[in-house]
């Protein structure tokens, strides 16, 4: 089931990024990263294509934030190859793959400067800051801006500071900013974690709503719940202790056999209305 790449060679080291007009968005090939001597990921062979929209599954400690900095062109492999558009990872400077690839999860709203209105964090997504600048924000961008926080139900929020928004509301005001960058490639680190019900569900709907927006975009979701898998997601790739256990459709990776092996449980699994869910098939 594993989606395969067979392409040519490595390309030179070069200043430049490919354009990635091609339909290989991500390739690795017998990719493995190696910390103090022990394989964290690897060897990986794995391909995203432009449109795809893939889930990543695994229990803790699998790879899967380790696989995100890969994709994010963060970390640099210590074996193998990794190309993000064509371009070599390692081969090329890693600031301009950045430029085009969108990071978004809980952890960074940590980061950001403090007393931002929503409205502001959303513009810091434009130069990937952590405050804004406000001279190079014109008002082309501020309605951009504020069109996606629309788009994510903060319409009435855009004024309001971040430190005063909820868990859910800072998490559509984060995939906001991340989108106003525009990315080739848009990574989703458990954007639903830590949120209340009705919250899940509005992120989902709106993750949803993306991929309609925006067909072409590839998409990388990683979570630890089915449930949480947006309906019009494509693939699904799981990894355990470092490996692909599986990959391939939707179809093909969310059945018992697949879901169980890769989780170490015994588990049931269904699809209703285009939503998953899992859970034990036995109680303890």
């Amino acid at each position: 089931m594993s989606t395969l790449s067979n392409g040519p060679g490595d390309d030179p080291a070069t200043s430049t990024v490919a354009s990635g007009d091609g339909a290989g968005v991500v390739e690795l090939r017998q990719v493995q990263i190696v910390r103090s001597g022990r394989r964290i990921l690897g060897p990986v062979d794995w391909q995203v294509e432009a449109g795809q929209r893939w889930v990543v599954l695994g229990p803790n400690g699998a790879g899967k934030t380790t696989l995100l900095r890969l994709l994010g062109a963060v970390e640099r492999p210590t074996s193998g190859t990794a190309r993000l558009f064509g371009a070599t990872v390692g081969a090329v400077d890693l600031r301009l793959l950045r430029r085009r690839i969108g990071v978004a999860g809980p952890s960074l709203g940590h980061r950001l400067a403090p007393g931002l209105t929503a409205l502001e964090v959303v513009l810091t997504g434009g130069d990937s800051s952590l405050a804004p600048w406000w001279g190079r924000h014109d008002d082309r961008q501020r309605e951009a801006a504020a069109e996606l926080l629309r788009r994510g139900g903060l319409g009435s929020r855009m004024e309001q500071v971040w430190e005063s928004l909820s868990d859910g509301e800072r998490q559509q005001a984060l995939l906001a900013r991340v989108l106003l960058q525009s990315p080739d490639l848009l990574l989703l680190d458990e954007p639903a974690a830590s949120l209340d019900l009705a919250n899940r569900e509005s992120m989902v709907a709106r993750l949803r709503q993306l991929g309609t927006e925006q067909p072409h975009l590839p998409v990388v979701l990683v979570t630890h719940h089915p449930e949480e898998i947006p309906p019009g997601f494509t693939h699904g790739l799981c990894l355990k202790e470092g490996r692909i256990d599986a990959a391939g459709t939707l179809a093909q990776v969310m059945v018992p056999d697949v879901l169980s092996s890769c989780f170490d449980v015994g588990l049931d699994v269904d699809c209703s209305g285009g939503r998953w869910w899992a859970r034990a098939a036995r109680l303890p």
